[in-house]
């Protein structure tokens, strides 16, 4: 057990500890700092704990947080509390949350109570209580009150699947779709929000303001909508 505490030139030694005793992932690049720091190096119990101005970068993510705890083989596990912050300007993606987890080598990042995705790449934003994103799909998962915000459009849902690839919206649990002061409600919702264009799938109903345009379908209609995969 090695303990580090806050003193002059600690954010260098802990970087280059880091360097030192954590061979990267994938050969990605990897690096940490904080206020203090106290952890286990000793080979398979890897363990270090980081507390006040937290910092992570592993590969084009970068990670902040009051405390951030790094475990597992190469530190391949990463958890995070308090005032999360974590982008990835390479992907155009950022993360706001309260918790967050990381895993180095599934890609996967996860997070719980209020959390926020924002998509800048589309312009997308994703909001909800638990959100999971893999990297390698670019999927990501929202349960508990999920809402997606993109200029002229609101969704909300108590589950989407939103994949960043092709840019295909899933909605179901209740979903609720406004575009141009329009309400669509369908037992399944998927939109492209790319183009706008919308599916209704079962019960659908809706109140709309002016004649069905571009990108939607007419209230008390439906079309099959694309298979984006299992919730």
């Amino acid at each position: 057990m090695r303990r580090i505490r806050p003193g002059a030139g600690l954010r260098a030694a802990v970087v280059a500890l880091a360097l030192a005793l954590a061979p990267p992932v994938a050969a990605e690049t990897f690096s940490f700092s904080a206020d203090g720091m106290s952890g286990s190096f000793s080979p398979g119990k890897e363990n270090a704990v980081l507390s006040g101005n937290a910092r992570v970068v592993s590969g084009s993510l970068e990670i902040h947080a009051d405390r951030i705890e790094i475990s597992g083989k190469d530190w391949r596990y990463v958890r995070c509390y308090g005032a999360v912050v974590a982008e990835d300007k390479e992907k155009g993606i950022r993360f706001i949350t309260e918790t967050f987890f990381h895993d180095r080598v599934a890609r996967i990042s996860r997070m719980e109570g209020p959390s926020t995705l924002e998509d800048r790449r589309n312009r997308l934003v994703v909001k909800g209580s638990w959100i999971e994103n893999d990297d390698a799909t670019e999927i990501a998962k929202v349960r508990v009150g999920a809402r997606i915000l993109r200029e002229d459009l609101a969704c909300r849902a108590e589950f989407a699947r939103y994949d960043r690839g092709t840019g295909l919206l899933e909605l179901s649990g209740s979903p609720v779709v406004i575009k141009d002061g329009d309400e669509y409600r369908a037992a399944r919702i998927v939109v492209d929000v790319d183009t706008e264009e919308i599916w209704l799938e079962g019960s659908v109903s809706g109140s709309v303001s002016a004649a069905a345009g571009s990108g939607g379908k007419p209230a008390g209609e439906s079309a099959p909508a694309p298979a984006t995969g299992d919730e």
